[in-house]
């Protein structure tokens, strides 16, 4: 009933699981598809960080690593209050975590203003705690900026994107937008998952909408 009735209300830091005080999975050192890190707390020079949530984190973080000029991306769990949890306790609602996607790019070859277009167009940013069937505190809408750059032109592109659906008639966008919070690396076998599982599930709800042009 706990489950059912808060699965889509983020719930209070003093509710939250107690969560454990390390990883306690191995992870893989090589990407199975670029070949780079996948642990990457510290990125290579000239590199930059974002972390996205968009939904189902498998087919989210396809999406980024297709990208030219992204070196690496990883899932995990971030925004919420549960230090290293589980996949199954992210699921129950009770450690306020969305499924996140975490990009290191090469901002010389691709903008993260490029990045937050892509964001834009291969997501519902208007379901609130859900993406289409995907229903859930862990697959809301979030931007996570690491650098004050990174905030200036995520709010800037949300509004554009956002007066470009209310123009159409749409919903208000309900993307959470903060400074990146604490990352937590999701476990080994959904790491790539659609790498290893190439029919695997993908949940792609989006407004169909592309980004205006003149943004």
């Amino acid at each position: 009933m706990f489950f059912s009735r808060h699965k889509t209300e983020l719930i209070a830091p003093d509710q939250a699981l107690p969560g454990r005080s390390e990883r306690n999975f191995h992870l893989t050192d090589k990407h199975v598809v670029l070949g780079t890190p996948v642990v990457t707390d510290e990125a290579p020079a000239g590199h930059e960080v974002a972390v996205f949530g968009l939904g189902c984190f498998w087919g989210a973080e396809e999406i980024y690593w297709k990208l030219p000029g992204v070196w690496s991306t990883s899932v995990g769990y971030a925004g919420g209050h549960t230090p290293h949890p589980s996949y199954e306790e992210v699921c129950s609602g009770r450690t306020a975590h969305t499924e996140a996607v975490r990009v290191v790019y090469d901002p010389a070859q691709v903008s993260f203003a490029d990045l937050v277009k892509r964001f834009f167009e291969v997501h519902d940013p208007t379901q609130g705690m859900q993406q289409g069937n995907d229903v859930g505190t862990q697959y809301r809408s979030a931007i996570y900026f690491t650098t004050p750059e990174q905030e200036q032109v995520a709010r800037e592109l949300t509004d554009v994107y956002g007066a470009e659906l209310a123009r159409r008639g749409l919903g208000e966008i309900t993307t959470e937008v903060r400074e990146v919070p604490t990352y937590y690396y999701a476990e080994e076998q959904h790491q790539q998952y659609l790498a290893k599982h190439v029919d695997g599930y993908r949940c792609h709800a989006n407004t169909g909408v592309k980004f205006p042009a003149t943004a």
